[in-house]
């Protein structure tokens, strides 16, 4: 009976450090930095963004198709531009909604062009702003030939204040990548 119960013995003490190690195991997951990875994309990739982000999906980038930019957080802008007619109608995903996918929360993005063009912006202009990374028009999808395939787009008529040489040269259209530093 004494070996029986030295053997039950050692059992409780097992299933204690068990318990005790699942639970250091649990904490240590809940306590931990979460690192996601984004799903890849489907269709053919319209927006890389690189350098100072947390979430990737292809190496040490961030690779979005149409599909998933439409997935993200969306926003219409009813505003006019310097390089429209009238107001026009803005739709495609809130710029704070892509810095929260690929974890980036501060820093300076360097927005570049299809011809190469490329213009500084503060990280926290996406969320200070409801700047929209617009892939529609009027309802119709942007092409190359009309600014797109992605317009950045910043709220001009809701804030008048914006419309300046500095947010203006933000206003990248025909954007291809975004490169984020410190």
């Amino acid at each position: 009976m004494l070996e029986f119960s030295g053997y039950l013995h050692v059992i409780s003490q097992l299933a204690q450090c068990r318990r005790w190690v699942s639970y250091g195991l649990l904490s240590a997951l809940l306590l931990s930095p979460v690192v996601m990875a984004l799903e890849a994309p489907q269709g053919p990739v319209v927006l890389r963004v690189t350098g100072n982000i947390e979430h990737t999906n292809a190496g040490n980038e961030a690779h979005f198709d149409r599909e998933m930019l439409a997935a993200l957080e969306q926003r219409e802008t009813l505003t006019m531009t310097p390089w429209h007619d009238g107001e026009m109608r803005f739709s495609g995903p809130l710029g704070s909604a892509l810095m929260e996918a690929v974890g980036a929360e501060s820093g300076t993005m360097r927005i570049v062009a299809l011809n190469d063009y490329a213009a500084n912006v503060p990280v926290q202009d996406f969320f200070d702003y409801p700047v929209i990374l617009a892939m529609q028009i009027d309802g119709k999808r942007l092409r190359v030939r009309d600014n797109g395939p992605i317009f950045i787009i910043y709220p001009f008529s809701e804030q008048p204040d914006l419309l300046n040489e500095q947010i203006m040269t933000r206003s990248v259209w025909q954007v291809k990548r975004i490169e984020i530093d410190d």
